[in-house]
């Protein structure tokens, strides 16, 4: 699908920047997301084209469930967070992709969603400047997440 964002960016996956792209697996990749203020946030993107789970074939569904899964217990066991929330929507891009965020106990709104902190940062240049976290650290974080995924035995595509 050429108007589709995901769509684009898998069909020129070899160009996504390396900080960008922390693993190509089978089913999906993932992505580490821009809004690093919730360190390890990534967003896993399915290979197929899909707006519903339920579009896709139950071996599919279940590898990219198993993949995403996977994801989250690197998260986990590489960032430490407090609780990992876990959000599949779709209404902005309708192509399958789960959101990974990390929440932490100095976590300033432990009780809100981020997508609220995150639309103020879209508007307000310093909320912006706070919600991205150090870009320097994109590939530092990049690379523990690749590295726990190594340990973990994810399969890669080459």
């Amino acid at each position: 699908m050429t108007d589709c964002f995901f769509c684009q960016k898998l069909a020129s996956i070899c160009s996504i920047p390396k900080e960008e792209l922390v693993w190509n697996f089978p089913n999906s990749i993932v992505l580490l997301g821009k809004w690093q203020f919730y360190k390890g946030y990534c967003v896993v993107v399915a290979k197929q084209h899909a707006r519903e789970l339920n579009s896709l074939s139950a071996t599919i569904r279940h590898a990219y469930f198993d993949e995403m899964c996977l994801v989250a217990k690197a998260i986990e066991e590489t960032f430490n967070p407090l609780k990992l929330n876990y959000e599949l929507l779709g209404n902005q891009v309708p192509h399958l992709h789960w959101h990974l965020f990390p929440r932490y106990k100095n976590d300033p709104e432990t009780l809100m969603p981020v997508w609220l902190r995150l639309d103020r940062a879209d508007k307000n240049p310093e909320e912006h400047h706070t919600c991205s976290g150090a870009t320097s650290e994109y590939e530092q974080t990049s690379n523990l997440l690749r590295e726990c995924l190594k340990k973990l035995g994810a399969k890669e595509n080459a």
